[in-house]
């Protein structure tokens, strides 16, 4: 999809994605030092280093534009502060089905929007945005976690079905306003669909309802 005017501004996109990343990579590290074993703790650990990677490279784009990465993240800071505290889950095994869910969705927005940025730096930051490496060692720890107690399934089911919609709150205030005639919703609604679909199975993969 062309956002065209939705499109928002090349810094402020960097700063809002390397924010997330930074947030998604506080998740993970919390899950890595709350994990019920040491296999568990290492399998984490390589998603949140992944995550912590990408962080870092959307800072070396903003420093390679002369932005200072502090003052371009600030903006974004207290809502996505907020987003990360309401989805932290009650548990362990609520907390890395968000870490999971989350980063899904929202590097799958984040990529699809950095298609309609200038092509001197889009196809770049979907690179990097698009390193997904350690996501396997998230799927079977939960997936493991729900087999040995399979009264987890209905619980992280449910939990990952509220997920979404505040997840995809995060990703449309990445859009910029428009005064065109059709509603933004409408517009960017096969973005969202398919966001949702790849939601779902990820959700299948582990066995859970979306």
């Amino acid at each position: 999809m062309e956002f065209g005017e939705l499109t928002p501004e090349t810094v402020p996109f960097i700063g809002q994605a390397a924010y997330i990343q930074l947030e998604l990579f506080e998740n993970l590290a919390r899950a890595v030092t709350t994990a019920p074993n040491l296999a568990d703790k290492e399998g984490v650990s390589v998603m949140a280093r992944v995550t912590l990677k990408k962080h870092h490279r959307l800072i070396a784009e903003l420093r390679s534009l002369d932005q200072e990465p502090a003052s371009v993240m600030a903006p974004f800071a207290p809502a996505i502060d907020a987003f990360r505290i309401a989805t932290q889950g009650s548990d362990w095994y609520e907390l890395l089905l968000t870490s999971h869910i989350t980063a899904g969705i929202l590097d799958e927005f984040f990529i699809s929007v950095s298609g309609s940025l200038p092509v001197n730096v889009g196809p770049r930051l979907a690179a990097i945005i698009g390193k997904n490496a350690g996501a396997d060692a998230v799927v079977d720890a939960l997936r493991t976690a729900i087999a040995e107690d399979p009264t987890r399934a209905s619980r992280l089911a449910m939990w990952g079905r509220r997920l979404v919609g505040d997840t995809l709150l995060v990703a449309r205030s990445a859009l910029r306003e428009s005064n065109a005639h059709a509603p933004v919703e409408e517009r960017i609604e096969p973005v969202f669909t398919e966001l949702i679909a790849a939601h779902t199975r990820r959700m299948d993969q582990l066995g859970l309802t979306a």
